[in-house]
């Protein structure tokens, strides 16, 4: 039986699985497709609740943590909609619940086995949540879904006029000495990077996934200068 902190938190987050009572029970037909659509436990044998896909991160039965669900892609595991659009308050929220639950410190008296699964598990949630939260890894993760990826060397397809601005941006940083200086071109870096993330939007939203994939690109550039303006900043 699920009960205590435990079956609260899972109550309270949305991570209650199908079996548990209080939810509408699944009829025949689908408790068993749902049944063969599940993997095994892999400790008891029993079914862990519901069909791939769903939060259904520990056995029933045997209350033992379960193995990642390779097929979920980051979208689904933080309970965001695949879209470059994200709530990050959300996603945070999101990120601290499943590590509450899935975290190896809670795991440590527990068996091998489910040491190593909740270190994917909390390893699997970094890296979902670290490339959601940024606009530019959202969008190559999204084209990448798909089955789009933007290759290194691409100066050839750019835009000649936004390469000439980049260069200029790059010697300004050259250049310059004082802090206002640098801060200056980081404001204009800032904004150039606003107008890209609204542009990016958009174009996800109509679908033009080369159109995006523009877009990304020149966002890379301007993380780049991004990055050196933050190493110039730091004394000596």
């Amino acid at each position: 039986m699920w009960g205590g902190r435990a079956g609260a938190l899972l109550r309270v987050w949305g991570l209650w699985p199908s079996w548990v009572p209080g939810r509408r029970p699944l009829s025949c037909n689908a408790a068993s497709q749902a049944r063969s659509n599940s993997p095994r436990c892999w400790k008891c044998g029993g079914s862990p609740g519901g069909p791939m896909g769903e939060d259904v991160l520990f056995c029933p039965q045997c209350r033992a943590l379960q193995p990642p669900d390779p097929t979920r892609d980051y979208f689904s595991l933080m309970d965001c909609n695949r879209s470059f659009r994200v709530d990050t308050t959300k996603l945070q929220h999101r990120y601290q619940q499943l590590q509450r639950l899935v975290h190896p410190d809670f795991f440590s008296r527990r068996s091998q086995t489910e040491k190593d699964f909740s270190e994917k598990h909390s390893t699997l949630v970094n890296d979902a949540y670290k490339t959601l939260l940024a606009p530019l890894s959202r969008g190559l993760y999204l084209l990448k879904l798909h089955g789009i990826e933007i290759s290194e060397g691409t100066d050839d397809e750019m835009d000649k006029q936004f390469l000439m601005e980049i260069m200029e941006i790059n010697e300004k940083l050259t250049e310059a000495q004082s802090e206002a200086a640098m801060n200056e071109i980081e404001s204009i870096v800032a904004v150039k990077q606003k107008e890209c993330i609204d542009s990016a939007r958009r174009a996800f939203e109509q679908d033009d996934f080369e159109k995006a994939k523009e877009i990304l690109t020149k966002m890379r550039y301007l993380l780049n200068v991004e990055e050196k303006i933050k190493l110039k900043k730091i004394p000596l």
